[in-house]
């Protein structure tokens, strides 16, 4: 994989700084339209202590690649992936994520925690809040998942028939084919925080590649595959039953569900949760919603005991081997 560093000089922004945070976070981010709300995002998010990794994608118009190009050039710390091309529902939705991992472990910036984020995502709260609690659950990886056997089987066809990415979209045709022996199949989402030692075994343990040879050919891995391998294999860290992401999931015809596009109708569901960010935003949607977060981005998050009283969130936690 290839990749590009932009200008290594601090940010006019950055030089009055306050204290670096005790944490630094890799963020990872996939961007392929809507360039002026990915300039948005970037600027919430940017802080010269981390690091940043950015693919836009091939597919992507040459206005939009110029655009964000341009604008990524004004900042130190950010790295851009060249030309990846990545199909949805398709394994290159994992590679690429992989491929981000791998790019980022070999920098000099020692990094605490991966975040992967989309062009229409956005935080809900400022760097300041987010890196300090990563500090205080230093340790911890944070991924939504569940058995897929036991709570989605609807979904098995995805992992039980054989699928290939072919001319840039998933094949029509497939065939069945006998899982994973002795592997149980898990199932999220594709966001997650990461830390830095299980970023390091998903990209360099022997006990991954069977996990990619077989999920190389299924549908929608990247909701799949990382939980499968780390809920399955050697890993010891803890994992949190929790992408800290604020979503809305409704129907959506074949797809099953897809991410609501927020408006300001939903500003009081963004607000009253615990959440880091929130996705999915469109500006041709609504131009408004994220302008109306903005004051709430120093707002403390509120103590998990708090919010297990109120059953807001029940944060699962697992201590993989």
């Amino acid at each position: 994989m290839s990749a590009v560093q932009l200008n290594t000089q601090p940010s006019p922004s950055s030089l009055h700084e306050e204290q670096p945070p005790k944490i630094k976070i890799a963020y990872f981010i996939m961007a392929h339209r809507l360039s002026k709300q990915f300039r948005r995002l970037f600027n919430a998010i940017y802080h010269p202590n981390n690091i940043y990794l950015v693919n836009i994608d091939k597919k992507a118009d040459q206005i939009t690649k110029e655009q964000i190009g341009s604008f990524l050039s004004k900042f130190s710390g950010i790295h851009v992936l060249e030309n990846q091309t990545v199909v949805w529902g398709g394994y290159s939705m994992v590679q690429a994520e992989l491929s981000g991992m791998r790019y980022l472990l070999k920098q000099e910036t020692q990094w605490d925690y991966f975040i992967n984020l989309s062009g229409q995502d956005y935080p809900l709260k400022s760097q300041k809040i987010i890196g300090e609690f990563l500090a205080e659950h230093k340790g911890t990886s944070y991924l939504k998942y569940a058995n897929q056997i036991l709570t989605r089987p609807e979904t098995l066809n995805r992992i039980e028939n054989h699928f290939s990415e072919i001319d840039g979209a998933m094949s029509v045709t497939t065939h069945k084919r006998k899982y994973m022996d002795g592997v149980v199949p898990y199932i999220g989402g594709q966001w997650m925080m990461l830390t830095r030692d299980c970023c390091e075994f998903l990209c360099g343990s022997e006990e991954v590649k069977k996990f990619k040879e077989y999920y190389k050919n299924t549908l929608i891995p990247d909701e799949s595959f990382f939980q499968t391998v780390l809920m399955n294999s050697s890993f010891k860290g803890t994992l949190v039953n929790d992408d800290m992401r604020a979503i809305i999931w409704i129907p959506d015809g074949d797809i099953k569900l897809r991410p609501k596009t927020f408006t300001n109708e939903d500003l009081g569901f963004l607000k009253k949760g615990n959440n880091l960010f929130a996705r999915k935003f469109d500006d041709n949607v609504d131009a408004n919603v994220i302008g109306g977060l903005k004051a709430y981005f120093d707002t403390p998050l509120r103590k998990e005991k708090e919010l297990n009283t109120e059953g807001n969130r029940l944060m699962n936690t697992t201590q993989c081997n």
